[in-house]
Parts: C-alpha cells; structure tokens; sequence
C-alpha cells in the first residue's frame, strides 16, 4: 500500500507540517539523512512559494514505484495567479521576493525528477520526485 499524505499550505504552520510529513515519509522508505535533507528542503522551497505567491494551496507527498524502483514524489498545487515567465523563474539567482533566489532551480537540482506547469489566473502545479538509490 502505498502511503499519500496532503498538507493544506496557507500559513506557516502548513510549512512546517508539510516539511514534517516529508522527512517521515523519506525516513519510512528508506532515504538516508542526506537525502531526507534534500527532500525537506524541497518541500520546504515548495511550499514557502504556496504561501508567499498563491497564499494557500496544497503540498501531497507519496511513495511512488517504477521499474522496481521506492521513491517519493512531491507534488504542490496551487490556484494562485500562476507564473508569468516560467523560463526567467528557473535561473539561478532570479528572486522576485529579494531572496537568495535558490527557489525553483535548487529544487530542481535537490529531486531527480521535475515538472512544472503554470497557467495565469488559474495556478501552478509542480511534480518532483526523489529516488531512492
């Protein structure tokens, strides 16, 4: 059975359930501290965006399995205003919150899978998965 777990973001509480439920589900299937680390932050970057842009949204976590593979996946949705120009958003560096701009980009380099698909006015939906070597 594989285990799903939802975490609705829309304070900073939901931030730090879903960096919660991340690091268990890591832990569970077998990921390393490294690795917990990196998933947590992940999530972390992922739902810090959910409540800064969108103000609210959802954080799933799940254990997926593929060709006899564990990993777990991430996915954080969100019906905020979406993202105007996907390609700038994913350079490294680019803020527009005058952060360290590590954002998108670091989670696409913490996960070995990434997806994203934003549509303005209507929201943006981001898959990444981790898997466990």
């Amino acid at each position: 059975m594989q285990v799903q777990t939802h975490v609705d973001i829309h304070s900073e509480w939901g931030i730090v359930a879903a960096r919660q439920a991340g690091r268990k589900l890591a832990r569970e299937i077998g990921f390393g501290s490294v690795d917990q680390a990196r998933i947590t932050t992940a999530i972390s970057e992922l739902a810090r965006n959910i409540y800064l842009y969108a103000n609210k949204g959802q954080i799933q976590i799940e254990e997926v399995t593929s060709s006899g593979k564990r990993g777990i996946k991430i996915i954080a949705v969100d019906e905020g205003p979406g993202i105007k120009d996907l390609r700038r958003v994913m350079e490294d560096g680019f803020t527009t919150s005058g952060g360290l701009g590590a954002g998108l980009p670091g989670v696409r380099r913490l996960m070995d899978e990434f997806d994203i698909d934003s549509e303005m006015d209507a929201g943006t939906s981001i898959t990444a998965i981790k898997w466990l070597r």
